[in-house]
């Protein structure tokens, strides 16, 4: 991903890049609701994993819809940076989600208002909710080393818990900045995107929003929780395929995130012993998988 330059000006086109790893029938109903969400035309590309799948042949066939066939693995990260790097600065707005969403009528159209009441605004993220209706906590502060292990030594056992509480944020929804937004579907500003080098594909499943969240506040925008908008995660589509993987990939990009945030001798003690800890508490999650 190239950084922008002062020369570097962006058109008002929207496109939004999927990223897939066998997909499924969840591909065809993201894309019927999708040309739904908005009044406006929309190029999709299909930042496809390395999979085999008919739904993504089916996409394909839909005029709007590029498939790119990376032929790797990338993970998320990685695969959203392919699938933006198709566009010419024409697109100047972006949306990165995950295939296993449904989005309702017009809110697309309401999160890219939003963009207009939000000129700092890089990154804009829907309300999302499960299919039974309860609100996902998807914009969050910032994980500290305090709240992150509170967070990961008592977020199972005692849900309450002040740490977890005060890093999801769940409260009345209301328009608002947060510290990042949820990775399963965000709007960008290609400015705010390609001025920090899009996601860190070192992430590569797990983290990379809250990553990239971080990154853009540093670089001087705004991360905007849009609640007037809502799409539906059906959620665990790709993910279900190797849970014990997935798992795994969780912890080593905590830790990462944590490490790139703490270095220097003096934090090796303390990485150690939550690098144990991590190990342990996969450990107990996987048993029996």
């Amino acid at each position: 991903m190239s950084r922008v330059t002062e020369s570097t000006r962006y058109g008002d086109g929207v496109a939004v890049v999927v990223v897939t790893y066998f997909p499924g029938d969840e591909l065809d109903r993201f894309l019927d609701s999708l040309e739904k969400a908005t009044t406006g035309d929309v190029r999709v590309v299909l930042a496809d994993n390395d999979s085999t799948d008919e739904a993504l042949d089916r996409a394909a066939q839909r005029d709007y819809v590029h498939l790119l066939r990376i032929g790797e693995n990338l993970g998320y990260g990685g695969g959203a940076n392919r699938g933006v790097a198709e566009l010419d600065h024409s697109y100047g707005w972006v949306v990165v989600a995950n295939p296993d969403l449904e989005w309702e009528p017009g809110s697309l159209d309401v999160l890219l208002d939003a963009a207009k009441r939000w000129p700092r605004g890089g990154a804009f993220g829907p309300l999302i909710q499960d299919p039974d209706g309860t609100v996902y906590p998807s914009a969050r502060l910032l994980p500290s080393l305090g709240r992150g292990i509170g967070h990961a030594l008592f977020g199972k056992v005692w849900p309450a818990n002040p740490w977890t509480r005060a890093y999801r944020q769940e409260r009345a929804p209301v328009e608002r900045t947060s510290g990042w937004l949820s990775g399963s579907c965000q709007l960008f500003r290609r400015e705010a995107f390609d001025s920090v080098e899009g996601f860190d594909s070192r992430y590569f499943m797990y983290f990379e929003d809250v990553d990239l969240g971080e990154r853009i506040g540093r670089a001087g925008w705004q991360n905007v929780y849009v609640p007037s908008a809502a799409v539906t995660h059906v959620g665990g589509t790709a993910t279900s395929r190797a849970p014990k993987k997935m798992l795994a990939a969780h912890h080593e990009s905590a830790y990462r995130y944590l490490a790139d945030r703490h270095r220097g001798p003096a934090w090796k003690p303390v990485l150690a012993a939550i690098k144990l800890g991590l190990a342990v508490r996969l450990k107990l999650e996987t048993r029996g998988q």
